[in-house]
């Protein structure tokens, strides 16, 4: 088993390298929070519903979900919105790939760009997410895909410390948040212009 320090906390990132449903649930979830308070976010629904399975969460109520994410520690802190997210997410996993989400990238030996496809696909991911993705998958998982680190983009780079990706003890996030915080205040700064 693939040993994650995604979230710096042994059981969350345990979660994560065993179970592919939460992997694509907190990468789903990073956006607007600290990376590991999203990749944090299964681990908080697992242990609220006793698992973590495509089927159940995409036939909760709606409502009770929702309620579920909002219970404090909070799962995000758009708590209802996420939880809508979330349950599309799930419902399109058991639709299109029978609740597998593995499946997304090992159905049919995909290659990286096939990936990258079937990932943009999912409800909640645009371009940037799929490949942030992506490059998780290769770098960390041992994706087999050919081309994914083309496909990935910059993500894919080799020593890039530009996504959670990249993340692989405290040193590493430290040096993503860094390379985020930079890229923020260029973007600031170009806009300012």
């Amino acid at each position: 088993m693939t040993s994650l320090h995604l979230v710096q906390e042994p059981e969350a990132d345990a979660l994560l390298a065993s179970e592919p449903l939460a992997l694509l649930i907190g990468m789903l979830l990073d956006q607007q929070v600290a990376m590991e308070v999203a990749f944090a976010g299964p681990k908080k629904i697992a242990d609220r519903m006793g698992g973590l399975d495509a089927g159940t969460v995409a036939r909760t109520d709606p409502e009770e979900f929702a309620a579920l994410c909002s219970q404090q520690p909070a799962v995000h802190r758009f708590p209802g919105s996420m939880a809508a997210r979330i349950q599309s997410l799930c419902g399109y996993l058991v639709e299109h790939y029978g609740g597998d989400a593995a499946a997304v990238w090992t159905s049919g030996e995909p290659d990286g760009r096939e990936v990258l496809k079937r990932l943009k696909a999912l409800p909640g991911y645009g371009d940037q997410k799929a490949r942030i993705f992506l490059a998780l998958l290769g770098k960390q998982f041992d994706l087999r895909a050919e081309g994914w680190r083309e496909a990935a983009g910059d993500y894919g780079d080799e020593g890039a410390r530009r996504s959670i990706a990249d993340v692989v003890d405290e040193q590493t996030l430290a040096e993503v948040r860094a390379f985020k915080k930079s890229a923020k205040a260029a973007k600031k700064a170009e806009k300012g212009q």
